[in-house]
């Protein structure tokens, strides 16, 4: 049993995290967020606040003998009215790449969210403690995935051995950026979505700028993309701009140009990888915007209908398939004068067969056992031999 003297207490700070690229000093402790104060102070948008602010893809790292390691946090936790609570975040241990443990941490702030009205309503609410224990009596590489989608501010790191930082090493870093599927949506925990899967299968260091009904090709996110070290890179595009219903093909177009533009002016030699939608049935060949369906939410479940015209597509309104038709020529085109720059098109990662054995259970977010499906899937023409993030390139 430990006693007071035992205990190791570590400072967090930015050298013991990966994935964040800001770290706040909060009332309790520190707050990682994914994308910068500049970003958040220019547009602070509650979506995009709460969303930036869940730690997808981020951890703790570091190196001990310790056996014992507890994690102090501040969760913020959603409740939806009418809907049953969800479960609490998971955290995800893993010792020398390999997973450990899981555990999740109670208590926390709540905001309750009433999606027929918008409106939330927040409550504050007690801190709790993360243990990890019967962990190897020797030096090893500790990792805690945060979950992906709990705001987590972290209080404390207790340990029974000292800890120091891991050495970032020779591992390539991948900055990913994509919507709520790629930030998480419902992956069973941090290590199994499908960026941190395909990371795993990759050997490569994951940055998941995947932010859940913000992938909108701000031009902020282009510029935190620039701005951020990245060996390789992707952006996946499509959904949010279907399902929020903001843009027409006109200013389609030259966003994602000018988005890219961006990128290459931090980035200009980097592999750069633009992959289109996954399949999508209700949204293939029907635009926006799309609703919620609360007729079971009750139950626990939500659907998501189409509720645009497939004739207004001779306006300009994006589908899913008129977005890829034109991501190809578009990557097509600029990859003349860019040999680093490449396509895939979203439904080589989800596609019709993918939908028929795994399908969407709210008729937009793949479900667990869909993101492994993803994950494998990017692996294998991304970082296996020839693809655009191989070891000997693409």
């Amino acid at each position: 049993m430990h006693t007071d003297d035992d205990w190791i207490t570590t400072p967090i700070t930015a050298d013991l995290l990966r994935g964040a690229l800001d770290l706040e000093r909060t009332a309790h402790g520190v707050l990682p967020h994914r994308l910068p104060a500049w970003v958040r102070e220019q547009f602070p948008d509650g979506q995009l606040a709460m969303v930036e602010a869940q730690p997808s893809g981020v951890r703790l790292v570091f190196r001990t003998r310790a056996t014992v390691v507890e994690l102090d946090t501040l969760p913020t936790k959603r409740v939806y009215v009418g809907a049953p609570p969800g479960p609490d975040g998971v955290y995800d241990l893993l010792v020398d790449g390999r997973l450990a443990g899981q555990a999740g941490v109670k208590g926390g702030n709540t905001l309750t969210v009433d999606m027929t009205t918008g409106t939330v309503e927040s409550r504050p609410g007690p801190s709790g403690t993360l243990r990890f224990t019967g962990l190897p009596d020797s030096a090893k590489d500790v990792e805690i995935w945060l979950p992906h989608n709990e705001t987590t501010e972290l209080l404390a790191l207790r340990t029974d051995a000292p800890v120091e930082p891991v050495a970032a090493g020779d591992r390539r870093v991948w900055l990913h950026h994509g919507s709520s599927i790629s930030h998480g949506s419902d992956a069973a925990s941090p290590t199994t979505t499908w960026p941190a899967l395909a990371a795993s299968l990759g050997g490569v260091e994951l940055v998941n700028l995947g932010l859940g009904g913000s992938a909108l090709l701000d031009p902020f996110t282009a510029r935190t993309m620039r701005d951020a070290p990245a060996d390789l890179i992707s952006v996946k595009v499509g959904i949010n701009l279907v399902n929020a219903d903001l843009m027409r093909l006109r200013v389609f177009t030259p966003a994602v140009h000018g988005f890219l533009d961006t990128i290459r002016e931090g980035h200009p030699g980097t592999p750069l990888l633009v992959v289109s939608p996954l399949l999508c049935p209700i949204h293939e060949d029907t635009p926006g915007p799309s609703v919620p369906d609360f007729s079971s939410v009750s139950e626990g479940r939500l659907q998501f209908r189409a509720m645009g015209d497939p004739g207004e597509r001779a306006a300009g309104k994006l589908t899913l398939n008129v977005i890829r038709d034109e991501l190809s020529r578009l990557v097509k085109q600029r990859a003349a004068d860019d040999p680093n720059l490449f396509y895939v098109d979203g439904r080589d990662l989800y596609g019709e067969a993918d939908f028929a054995e795994l399908p969407l259970p709210d008729q937009i977010h793949p479900d667990a056992a869909a993101h492994r499906r993803i994950g494998g899937n990017f692996a294998a023409r991304a970082f296996a031999s020839g693809g655009p993030f191989s070891a000997e390139g693409g």
